[in-house]
């Protein structure tokens, strides 16, 4: 036999081998998709059998308090429902084209989560009978332990993992196979709805910093809840007076448009002595940042924020807390 005889048959055995890697990773990451599907159909069911059905049928909160906190759970159930049938079948192609149809159903849910975890809560302050059904429901051998606002946020925690489960499944299937388009479909679908739901999750994380720090604060004359805004950081920095004060120790928030300087309230203020005291509020869209030393591995450094009418010196004790103060500027003011 000649050596070009013996290589293409090494090539060929290498193609083989390959392909039954792919082969066994492929149905490793199928088998586990379609046992945690059943797992979260499980955890859906209880959700879906006692609660939404039951309320349903007896009546203790009105239609739409129950569509508010629950959402398309219902529809969502029956989607997964639907795909974990095609996938004990085998069937992961036409299970595919149908649940990305309701891959949309996700990106609602999120959006709504935050007004069903609010109406939840308002419901059991002020609805005795159902706070008694929650309490009864939860009590069941079926849940485990788990409560009803454990439950309401695994659509989402499912979604981050179909994720991972299909970009798997599409890496070991052959180009040529008849899966593969509707797996690259899938991936592209899910990937976009995902963006969809984190930032929705972002916006809400956003919105519930900006009302922290405006709680935070003395009085409403600093209006920190704007539509736009988002918040970056925040931490305690050193002040550099012009003239030869003392270094005044200030807490510091920036936001995308806006850095404010504020000082604590006196401790024994009657209301606001766990408050800070907004000092100056500087527009970031004419600021220039330098770092005027803290460039080597030296103690802490120091930043210069020069404003239209206002030059701002900020120490830090902390090496890293000024590279990273430094950082966040720079990139706020671009």
């Amino acid at each position: 036999m000649s050596d070009s005889s013996l290589l293409f048959m090494a090539g060929a055995n290498t193609v083989e081998e390959q392909r039954a890697r792919w082969e066994r990773k492929r149905s490793r990451t199928a088998k586990e998709l379609l046992e945690t599907e059943h797992k979260y159909l499980e955890q859906l069911d209880l959700v879906v059998i006692f609660f939404v059905t039951i309320l349903k049928a007896k009546g203790t909160l009105k239609p739409a308090v129950l569509d508010t906190i629950f959402g398309p759970l219902e529809s969502i159930y029956s989607a997964s429902h639907v795909l974990s049938v095609h996938l004990e079948r085998g069937n992961l192609g036409p299970g595919l084209e149908n649940f990305c149809q309701n891959l949309e159903l996700y990106g609602h849910y999120a959006e709504n989560l935050e007004q069903a975890n609010k109406t939840l809560k308002e419901q059991l302050r002020k609805n005795k009978s159902f706070r008694r059904f929650k309490k009864l429901q939860e009590t069941r051998p079926q849940f485990q332990g788990q409560k009803l606002e454990d439950l309401l946020p695994l659509p989402l925690q499912r979604l981050h993992q179909y994720k991972h489960f299909l970009r798997d499944l599409l890496e070991n299937t052959s180009p040529d196979s008849a899966e593969y388009k509707n797996l690259e479909k899938a991936v592209k679908s899910i990937s976009e709805v995902s963006r969809w739901v984190q930032d929705t999750v972002c916006k809400r994380e956003n919105s519930l910093q900006l009302l922290r720090v405006q709680k935070l604060l003395k009085g409403q004359k600093t209006q920190v809840l704007t539509p736009g805004r988002w918040y970056i950081r925040e931490g305690w920095l050193l002040v550099v007076p012009s003239k030869g004060e003392e270094l005044k120790r200030r807490m510091f928030f920036l936001f995308s448009d806006i850095f404010i300087a504020t000082k604590p309230c006196h401790p024994l203020h009657p209301l606001n002595s766990n408050k800070l005291a907004c000092q100056a509020v500087y527009p970031l869209h004419q600021c220039v940042v330098d770092k005027v030393f803290g460039h080597t591995q030296s103690q802490g450094g120091l930043l210069s924020l020069s404003f239209p009418h206002k030059t701002l010196l900020l120490m830090s004790s902390e090496q890293q807390d000024i590279n990273d103060w430094y950082q966040s500027l720079t990139a706020a003011v671009r």
